[in-house]
């Protein structure tokens, strides 16, 4: 019987590429192909890009570039670039990077195991021509469920997906297969954005705004909760969205109560709100339900009136502390962070000195700070009053260090504070984990101090006692009891926390 064909899957950029990277493993699964963690032992080494900003598209090219150096040298024959980066631009980066043996789109990923097998056997598949995919739905968003049957959907694999005896009979069926054993894990809520921010690409290549089927979430939860996972992350391009087009855009209050109550599930945790789309009731649910994390990851980008509205978004300094204080009044330890874009086209002095006063005055715990580029095919990039690059340079600069500083000070503002820690690594005696405020990989760490025999995946509710920049350190009270994951938002909204 001939050896299984090997593939690795490295991938880049946000936590949906990664929901996208585990949908690709469970179609080469399903299809005979072994999973290898290291792309020097396998046949076809999978790079999935990100194309979001020049610096992510650099490391997806080096990506590339590192994974044909092991053509050659061991098992690797071939070198393949999938997710948005090789759907962006298609055969431009084909003609670009000759390393690459092959550049699919989205439209290829049904057929990824037919894809690289045809790579591997020697064969050529052509790379796709870029196109904006929004075209590809209706503009009416109650309309987009009927035609989503015809257009790829990256990470919205449903059941009937999976052939004939792979997963089990009964219970939940996912086109998914864990790259890792994390007891935490994003599932995609939906894909797409309406949203024309005069700087963001991400539109014309992953589409129109689409949900996906609230059973298809639901039954992923449960399927990942089998897995060992305490604590799922909803991403997507815009989360508060979710439900328009399917009739009812409260539909993520409802959702979130229902993956709280998943056994085995601790924490829902919800990423990527637009402050000018959240409402009163999703505030209440987020801040109020058992097992719903009191997080709250807002793209404000900026608080000037006058670059909001030349990046084509609502707000102001003002308005968005007062979303701040609603947050706050229900759950003062709420978490929150969030980005922003300096030198933008036509930023004055008074715009950026507005930024400051609202950064000074929000208490976020995690900043990220971007100096604007021209991004290609965005309307910003036509714009005038392009501000010099060392002008932009300064500012991203010294907005950096407020964050830094701003954001130290708030992590110093929850010593004393009792925290439940989900711990995720355990090495040479060190135990780290996250807080309820903390997100996956941007947010920072806690450090359990006194928890020598914790376990990956077990909470522990502990007390912080010190701070190392956005990180904390904290003693360990007690072990979760049954139920204590649940418990947080309801003590938090009782705890006192730094307001606006």
């Amino acid at each position: 019987m001939p050896e299984p064909r090997t593939v690795a899957l490295v991938t880049l950029g946000c936590a949906r590429n990664e929901v996208d990277s585990e949908e690709l493993a469970g179609r080469l699964e399903a299809d005979g192909w072994r999973l290898v963690d290291d792309a020097a032992d396998a046949d076809v080494a999978v790079v999935n890009t990100c194309g979001f900003v020049e610096a992510a598209k650099k490391d997806s090219v080096d990506a590339l570039l590192e994974a044909n150096d092991l053509k050659g040298h061991g098992r690797t024959q071939a070198v393949v670039a999938v997710g948005c980066m090789a759907e962006r631009y298609g055969k431009e980066l084909a003609d670009a990077l000759p390393e690459a043996d092959g550049v699919l789109g989205f439209d290829d990923y049904t057929d990824i195991s037919d894809r690289l097998q045809t790579i591997l056997s020697g064969g050529h598949h052509a790379p796709h021509l870029p196109r904006d995919r929004r075209k590809l739905l209706p503009l009416s968003p109650v309309k987009r469920q009927e035609a989503a049957a015809e257009v790829a959907l990256p990470g919205h694999g449903a059941p009937e997906d999976l052939p004939d005896g792979v997963a089990p009979a009964s219970g939940p069926r996912t086109l998914r297969k864990r790259l890792d054993d994390n007891p935490v894990a994003s599932v995609k809520l939906a894909s797409g954005c309406d949203r024309r921010c005069s700087f963001c690409a991400i539109p014309a290549f992953r589409g129109s705004f689409i949900s996906r089927r609230p059973s298809d979430v639901l039954n992923e939860a449960v399927w990942l909760a089998g897995q060992g996972v305490r604590e799922v992350v909803l991403v997507s391009e815009n989360n508060t969205s979710y439900g328009k087009d399917l009739g009812d855009i409260r539909l993520l209050e409802t959702l979130l109560s229902e993956i709280a109550a998943v056994e085995g599930v601790e924490r829902v945790r919800v990423s990527y709100l637009q402050p000018a789309e959240m409402r009163p009731g999703l505030i209440d649910v987020m801040t109020g339900t058992p097992g719903v994390v009191p997080y709250f990851d807002l793209s404000f980008q900026h608080s000037a009136p006058a670059v909001l509205r030349r990046m084509r978004r609502f707000g102001s300094t003002d308005q968005f502390l007062g979303l701040l204080k609603t947050i706050r009044d229900r759950a003062p330890q709420a978490g929150v962070r969030s980005n922003f874009i300096v030198g933008f086209p036509g930023e004055s002095e008074e715009d950026f000195a507005e930024l400051e006063r609202f950064i000074t005055h929000a208490g976020l715990d995690a900043i990220g700070v971007f100096g604007y580029s021209d991004e290609d095919g965005t309307e910003a990039a036509g714009f005038d009053g392009k501000l010099p690059e060392d002008v932009v340079a300064d500012r991203l600069a010294k907005l950096s260090r407020l964050a830094e500083e701003l954001t130290a000070q708030r992590a110093e503002q929850r010593i004393g504070d009792e925290v439940e820690v989900l711990v995720e690594s355990v090495e040479d005696g060190v135990v780290e984990g996250r807080a309820a405020h903390q997100a996956p990989e941007t947010d920072g760490l806690t450090t359990l101090l006194g928890a020598e025999d914790a376990v990956v995946g077990r909470f522990y509710r502990a007390r912080v006692t010190g701070t190392e920049g956005v990180d904390l350190v904290a003693e360990v009270l007690d072990a979760e009891q049954a139920g204590a994951g649940r418990t947080e938002a309801a003590d938090g909204a009782g705890s006192q926390g730094a307001g606006v």
